[in-house]
């Protein structure tokens, strides 16, 4: 299976399992400028050189060999799982792509007819219930997730620890996990810890978010879209993030995590 998701800095100072909705993008431009000394032009997710994705057929080889000598810094990040579901619904369900499209063609119309789900339109100005929609969202979502229909659970929306598990399964271990809240200061250790080509004041970077402006913004707090069956919904979907990367499930605008992430603990229940 190898490692799906993983980049690497061309150097291999750096492999970085990506896990959607949790600052992928300005981690792989920090990838990139720690090799290169300049952002790549464009979103991260686009290039094709300059730096290592498992994607890549040419990337499988150096990746394999890196991960599995592991001389590299092995790491990634997480996110409060009740805002990234809510940056998932904004982005991908009620937002309009870089393309001018919706995503994925004709989810969003299957999401009308089979969920009731509404999310205005550009031409509306995106009014629409954003809460009754988000709930209906969170619905499929837990759908796809956990019996696979009408469709199999997206990136996006699907468990951290589903996409971190991979990378341990197939035989890679992590040195750092760090929690997008604390960004730079965990950003900052790998940066550390690695033998970068290139240094970089994490205090300039930008933050590169790639769906900035192509939506509806959050009208209200987090906690006003989960009532209690969303709470209880969302448990049920991601009962193992909030619990190994330390997420306060009680209270869904804390948005900071309770806690420091044991990276043993992970192992050890996400490499079975």
């Amino acid at each position: 299976m190898g490692f799906p998701g993983v980049w690497m800095t061309e150097s291999e100072s750096m492999v970085y399992r990506v896990v959607p909705k949790c600052a992928c993008s300005t981690i792989g431009q920090i990838m990139y400028h720690s090799d290169h000394g300049r952002f790549f032009d464009g979103d991260i997710h686009d290039s094709t050189e300059g730096l290592h994705k498992w994607a890549q057929d040419y990337s499988h080889e150096p990746i394999e060999r890196a991960v599995r000598a592991h001389e590299a810094v092995a790491f990634t990040c997480v996110r409060n799982p009740y805002a990234r579901l809510l940056s998932s619904f904004f982005d991908k369900i009620a937002g309009i792509q870089r393309n001018g499209r919706r995503y994925r063609g004709n989810l969003v119309p299957q999401l009308t007819q089979r969920y009731g789900i509404d999310v205005g339109s550009p031409e509306n100005g995106f009014d629409f219930d954003q809460v009754a929609s988000f709930r209906r969202f969170l619905l499929f979502a837990r759908d796809t997730i956990r019996f696979r229909k009408p469709m199999e659970p997206d990136i996006h929306w699907s468990a951290m620890s589903g996409h971190i598990s991979t990378f341990i399964v197939n035989g890679g271990r992590y040195d750092q996990i760090f929690h997008t809240e604390t960004f730079n200061e965990g950003m900052q250790k790998v940066l550390d810890a690695a033998d970068t080509k290139v240094g970089i004041d994490l205090g300039q970077v930008p933050r590169f978010n790639e769906s900035e402006g192509h939506g509806p913004k959050r009208a209200h707090k987090v906690s006003d879209y989960f009532d209690d069956l969303s709470r209880h919904l969302i448990w049920e979907i991601y009962k193992d993030d909030f619990q190994l990367f330390k997420y306060d499930f009680d209270d869904p605008d804390n948005k900071f995590p309770i806690g420091e992430v044991d990276i043993a603990e992970v192992h050890a229940k996400l490499g079975r």
